[in-house]
């Protein structure tokens, strides 16, 4: 299936999108650190199969959206670029699915602007005071070790990213040599690497730890791939309990980059979250209805015929 790709302008640069499909329940996708929209290349047709509008981001500063120079590309301010994008696509509430760094500013968006969400599937995501991970500052560690070849760009980023990618999934068949160039492709030579380190830095640990997440009031479904090995275990119960409505799906023997190894699971998983989502949302349009139906008077009913709290001015007219 064939993407329509789009330039959302956002303040500061324009990010790149990829849309699949129109119609139905709008569904955002927003890749991790160190990745791309390409991670959802699997995920999102099938979305758009299912009749639903999924659009797939590169977040400011990754993959084809621009790289303004001294932008800021935290979780905070890549939520607020979020929240204009979504503005640009004329999504007024979308189902927003994140990995990694993607669940992070996800979560940022739910609780500080929950008119926006509809519901929110969280992918292995960044939480609590889980972030940047070890990944990104074993990146910060290793820059002095590598500087003298980074800085000739012999090797481009692929001293720093590529075993972060390839640490990534449990299976490193799901993780060839040809799928690390392509996600190496925008971090080529000295400018690269500089770039990546830059987006390393940028991830403050604060910007999620200080997310209100009883402020998070859209649907939420955990979705936590077992064998990741930068998050610890418990942050998927820590989450269950600290979301209000949330729901937990484990998946055994995947690692953090659940689309890569297990795009039909997780498509599947997604899927039925929004099918919740649309069907409660339908019970709730039914019982308004009911409720305006009921508190409207009948033709001929005086105000005298009615309950002493409709008959004091309640009644809609």
């Amino acid at each position: 299936m064939r993407a329509d790709h789009l330039r959302l302008p956002v303040g500061p640069g324009s990010l790149h999108a990829e849309r699949y499909g129109h119609g139905g329940t709008p569904i955002v996708l927003l890749h991790g650190f160190g990745t791309c929209s390409f991670l959802w290349r699997e995920v999102a047709p099938q979305l758009a199969i299912a009749r639903h509008t999924a659009v797939a981001l590169d977040l400011l500063g990754h993959g084809e959206s621009d790289r303004p120079i001294e932008a800021d590309f935290g979780v905070a301010a890549q939520a607020e670029y979020l929240d204009r994008a979504l503005t640009v696509l004329r999504m007024a509430r979308s189902v927003i699915v994140g990995v990694d760094v993607g669940g992070g500013v996800a979560l940022r968006l739910a609780a500080t602007r929950p008119d926006r969400v509809a519901g929110l599937v969280l992918v292995n995501t960044v939480a609590f005071e889980h972030m940047p991970g070890r990944d990104v500052r074993t990146l910060q560690r290793n820059t002095a070790r590598v500087a003298f070849r980074l800085s000739r760009g012999m090797f481009g980023a692929s001293p720093l990213l590529a075993p972060v990618l390839q640490g990534s999934v449990a299976n490193r068949a799901h993780m060839p040599e040809r799928l690390v160039a392509r996600y190496l492709a925008p971090f080529v030579g000295r400018d690269g690497v500089t770039h990546l380190l830059d987006l390393a830095r940028s991830l403050r640990t604060e910007e999620v730890d200080e997310i209100d997440l009883a402020c998070v009031t859209a649907p939420t479904l955990v979705v936590w791939g077992e064998a990741d090995p930068w998050v610890p275990a418990e942050v998927p119960t820590r989450l269950l309990h600290a979301i209000p409505d949330t729901r937990l799906a484990r998946l055994p023997g995947v690692g953090r980059l659940t689309p890569e190894e297990a795009p039909d699971e997780l498509a599947d998983l997604i899927l039925g979250h929004v099918v919740r989502i649309e069907a409660a949302a339908a019970a709730a349009q039914a019982a308004r209805a009911e409720l305006a139906m009921a508190t409207r008077p009948r033709e001929g009913v005086t105000a005298s015929d009615l309950p002493s709290g409709l008959a004091s001015g309640d009644v809609d007219r």
